[in-house]
């Protein structure tokens, strides 16, 4: 089996999760695929070698970056609340440039997308980041299409993924990529990940959880809402339910929540249209009207819409499969005794 060497940087201040989680995925793929160490060979670098202290205060251990010469098949730079520094850090920016040109493939974690943006990596090229960080992103680096609904996006020999815990999604299909989705699926399950979420699904329904405000009474309108998307609601109704003329209310919404009522009960039909057509088995025709809309084509189109696909085409390319129904073969026992 061919080993290929996985180099993580580390610097002060990094997220730990966007190292340590495709760290195990790649671990995990070590002691699978067929012995420790076999499939990948992993490697932290750092300009703050020996010892360095993530944003949540794990120390990790890390070589110098000089001791990154040679070819690297997979290159990854994480996120994190050290990042400015790491901006700033000129010598850093020209390593990751240079080691770039001789990786395979070079990926970035959440907020790592910033880096490669910042070495000039993801000119001309689509990239993601964080749903909070995507404007800035945008606004600092306008050669780069920044996207924030997929969780990670594939752009030739570059990968970048959204906030922290999608760097393992991300790692899987690395993995997928060099050994198989039977593979990948097999060590997903082994990690406990119920599902094995593709690069396509969105971080869009995050986003609308962060429009909850703490204001009352706009924070109760908003958990009725969610609950009752199935039925008509007008902005006279929601307005009702929080003891304001719907004028009013229109505009503390909008004040509280950054949007305005309708736009948000929108979001939040589509957003539950999405999960259902992930996750269930119901028709088109039943999510529409679970979802609140009075008619299959008034869903077509504001589905098509927003998403850019219809709900026929979302469904076919992001459904997910519960991982427990799977038969990997073989297994990783029946590989060991061979």
């Amino acid at each position: 089996m061919e080993q290929r060497r996985v180099v993580i940087v580390v610097y002060s201040g990094a997220q730990a999760l966007d190292i340590s989680g495709p760290l195990e995925v790649f671990d995990t793929a070590n002691r699978l695929l067929s012995g420790p160490g076999d499939a990948y060979r992993l490697q932290c670098l750092s300009p703050d070698a020996p010892s360095v202290p993530t944003s949540a205060g794990l120390v990790m251990q890390a070589e110098p970056l000089e001791a990154g010469e040679g070819a690297i098949d997979t290159l990854l730079v994480p996120g994190g609340w050290g990042l400015q520094q790491a901006l700033a850090n000129p010598s850093l920016i020209t390593w990751i440039r240079q080691a770039a040109g001789r990786s395979r493939r070079v990926a970035s974690v959440c907020g790592g997308a910033f880096l490669l943006a910042e070495a000039g990596l993801l000119d001309g090229r689509r990239a993601t980041t964080h749903w909070a960080f995507w404007e800035e992103m945008a606004r600092r680096y306008p050669e780069v299409t920044v996207d924030p609904e997929p969780i990670f996006i594939w752009d030739g020999p570059y990968l970048t993924s959204a906030g922290v815990s999608t760097g393992i999604d991300m790692a899987l299909a690395l993995v997928e990529a060099d050994h198989g989705a039977a593979h990948a699926l097999e060590i997903a399950k082994f990690l406990v990940l119920y599902f094995k979420r593709t690069g396509g699904q969105t971080q869009f329904s995050m986003a609308l959880d962060a429009q909850l405000t703490d204001q009352e009474p706009i924070r109760a309108v908003q958990d009725w809402v969610q609950a009752n998307l199935h039925r008509p609601l007008p902005v006279s109704e929601l307005a009702r339910r929080a003891s304001m003329s719907p004028r009013h209310f229109a505009r503390v919404f909008r004040r509280e929540v950054g949007t305005t009522p309708g736009l948000y009960v929108r979001q939040l039909r589509i957003a539950r249209a999405r999960q259902l057509l992930e996750a269930s088995e119901l028709s088109v025709g039943q999510i529409a009207s679970r979802c609140g809309f009075t008619a299959p084509e008034t869903f077509l189109r504001a589905f098509s819409a927003i998403v850019g696909l219809s709900p026929a085409q979302y469904r076919q390319r992001f459904q997910l499969h519960s991982l427990a129904g799977l038969v990997v073969e073989p297994s990783w026992g029946e590989r060991r005794a061979a």
